[in-house]
């Protein structure tokens, strides 16, 4: 038996039951992936149920307003997805139809190798393979493979060779097979070995490597970011802005941020809520302090700055260490 007929085979009878997989829709397919990149399918399944409750269509999400995107995506980081996953939805509307090439959704805000591949395979049924971690980490462990995964020359490699086992016709059943069978079977840490339909020719398992492969280079250095955030309340009320481009959680919103300078001199009762909260990104640290400024007047901010009702803050999409922030403070008496 062949590589993918083990594979197929093997996703036949244990592959995962997920929503989106009922469906060819372009539309409901490429959420899904976009929503799954650096989120657990156990959480993003929620996620995209309300997504598509909420936009039935691409055409839905194209007139949706960004805010209300942000603030349905919030929790699940990595904002930049969100921003252009509407981008990418007004580009179609301005197509007039979803793309059913690898060229055209390559064109799309957001969509790389992957995502397009993911696509044209399980919407359209074209015979391109995906590679994802998963997928690295199969072929590694099977074929043996201690080229990084996160070069030029890996990436190359691991592609080529995962279109090399694709059998024609069946895309979709053997991409969805490469990606559950390294969830669930072929696992980062403590694989199921002793039960898995590929250890006789698993060059890993065979030579005692599994715990070596993949190999993925170190990443950058981790920097550390030391931030200060002051909740403002005064009469039910309390001040935020919407954090610029350029930076972290680019159009989300924040109450006031305080960063490489002292704390300003705002006249009322200061609480500190929690000191040194760390809130891991991928590239760094942050490290911030929980302020609580019950404030005698409404106080002079930057220009940017504006009040809301607290009762109203709910509207606004935040980031997750905001979230953190919300959840330590006291009720207001106001």
């Amino acid at each position: 038996m062949t590589f993918a007929d083990t594979i197929l085979r093997w996703y036949d009878a244990n592959g995962r039951d997920l929503p989106w997989r009922g469906t060819r829709d372009p539309y409901r397919i490429w959420l899904s992936e976009v929503i799954l990149q650096q989120t657990r399918i156990a959480q993003g399944r929620d996620y995209w149920l309300r997504f598509v409750e909420r936009w039935p269509t691409v055409h839905d999400l194209a007139c949706a307003d960004e805010d209300e995107v942000l603030r349905m995506w919030q929790g699940l980081g990595y904002y930049s997805r969100a921003r252009n996953l509407l981008h990418a939805a007004q580009q179609i509307e301005q197509q007039g139809a979803f793309p059913d090439t690898l060229e055209g959704l390559r064109a799309l805000k957001g969509v790389g190798d992957y995502t397009a591949a993911a696509i044209a395979s399980m919407a359209f049924g074209i015979d391109v393979a995906v590679v994802d971690g998963n997928v690295y980490r199969v072929l590694a462990r099977h074929y043996g493979i201690d080229t990084p995964i996160n070069t030029t020359q890996g990436k190359r490699l691991f592609t080529e060779l995962a279109q090399s086992l694709l059998p024609a016709g069946h895309a979709a059943a053997f991409n969805q097979g490469m990606m559950d069978f390294g969830a669930l079977q072929c696992t980062p840490q403590s694989p199921h070995c002793d039960a898995c339909p590929l250890a006789d020719s698993c060059d890993a398992l065979n030579t005692h490597r599994v715990d070596e492969l993949p190999v993925k280079f170190k990443a950058t250095q981790v920097r550390q970011r030391h931030m200060q955030y002051v909740y403002i309340r005064y009469m039910g009320q309390t001040a935020i802005h919407r954090r610029p481009e350029g930076d972290i959680w680019q159009g989300l919103y924040e109450p006031l941020l305080i960063e490489d300078e002292p704390l300003p001199q705002l006249a009322g009762r200061w609480t500190l809520l929690r000191q040194g909260v760390k809130h891991v990104l991928t590239h760094r640290i942050l490290l911030a302090d929980f302020w609580l400024l019950e404030a005698d007047e409404r106080s002079q901010l930057p220009p940017d700055y504006f009040w809301v009702a607290e009762a109203d803050l709910d509207r606004y999409a935040v980031p997750r260490l905001v979230e953190k922030l919300l959840a330590t403070l006291p009720i207001s008496e106001t």
